[in-house]
């Protein structure tokens, strides 16, 4: 597929740090692609990069093959929804939806805010102020604000924060079939791992400004590259350099066939869906697996094999 907006070698510098370092992206039409990493990992500053509120110190932004970098941000066609929402909050749903529009002189309001409050689900809801709204409403005001101009790229800077965990899996299927539906570019900023994984058709995890890995979310589980990926991504066992995923480690209290290494249980935890066990090597690595509810219960200080299967091994540089 064709590349809607290309990041080359862009920086960002400030005196006392680089917050983005030769970064380069090429993202596709049509896609929902994610930028994850730790706070200060220069997610943000990147995606401000795009929108236009920061200038980079060099390299270069190009929509549809256009460069951004010396338009102003109202210029581009590129809106984004905040992570406060930033709503206006003397004014209503419907208000709000339309501000942009008005600001741009378009004239078919009616048709197009019936369509986008249709799409994020607010029929009914047009009249009601910020402060009546749920906090998964807001959002839907946020986004519908952004997507009834209809923009190339739609940037979201950690949409799902301020929600709590249960309404944000719910939001979360909701906006993959909002940018699905309207096919919309979706760029968005996130340190949730499982929200990345979950949403995402690519992602680039990014880490001390610059990007480490860029791949399907498939291949940064399950191939990271480098240690960092590999961790960031998901809780790992390390023995000799190999990584193994809890969820692929075994522990049984007789030698394995494959792989193993002998360990001394510390901790037995009930986790609902599987039971996490820690376990510590001789050698004082630590080793978690997750194992089923119905399989072996170790309690602390028993003896166990800690085994896996080769094809899970994860080796990085």
């Amino acid at each position: 597929m064709e590349s809607v907006l290309e990041l080359r070698e862009v920086s960002k510098h400030y005196p006392t740090h680089r917050a983005v370092d030769g970064v380069s992206l090429s993202i596709e039409r049509g896609s929902l692609y994610g930028l994850l990493g730790p706070s200060g990992c220069g997610k943000t500053t990147t995606l401000r990069l795009i929108a236009g509120f920061d200038d980079p110190t060099s390299g270069d932004i190009l929509l549809n093959g256009s460069s951004l970098v010396p338009l102003k941000p109202y210029q581009r066609n590129v809106n984004t929804v905040f992570q406060s929402y930033a709503l206006f909050p003397h004014m209503s749903v419907r208000a709000n939806i339309e501000f942009g529009l008005k600001r741009k002189g378009i004239t078919d309001l009616d048709a197009r805010v019936r369509r986008v409050v249709d799409l994020v689900q607010l029929n009914g809801k047009e009249s009601r102020l910020p402060a009546e709204l749920s906090g998964g409403e807001k959002q839907r005001v946020a986004l519908a604000r952004s997507l009834v101009l209809e923009p190339e790229v739609l940037l979201l800077d950690e949409p799902l924060s301020a929600l709590d965990p249960n309404l944000r899996k719910q939001v979360r299927t909701e906006l993959k079939d909002v940018q699905r539906r309207t096919g919309i570019t979706f760029v968005i900023v996130t340190h949730d791992q499982e929200e990345a994984l979950s949403l995402c058709d690519r992602i680039a995890v990014m880490h001390q400004g610059k990007v480490e890995q860029i791949g399907t979310p498939e291949d940064i589980y399950l191939r990271p590259r480098t240690r960092f990926v590999a961790e960031f991504l998901g809780a790992m066992n390390w023995f000799n350099g190999i990584g193994v995923r809890p969820e692929s480690t075994r522990m049984t209290r007789s030698a394995a066939a494959a792989s193993s290494v002998q360990a001394i249980v510390e901790s037995s935890m009930f986790l609902g869906h599987c039971v996490q066990v820690r376990a510590r090597t001789k050698e004082g690595a630590v080793a978690i697996a997750e194992i089923p509810r119905t399989g072996n219960h170790f309690v602390p200080g028993d003896s166990v094999d800690v085994s896996w299967d080769h094809n899970d091994q994860i080796e990085v540089v």
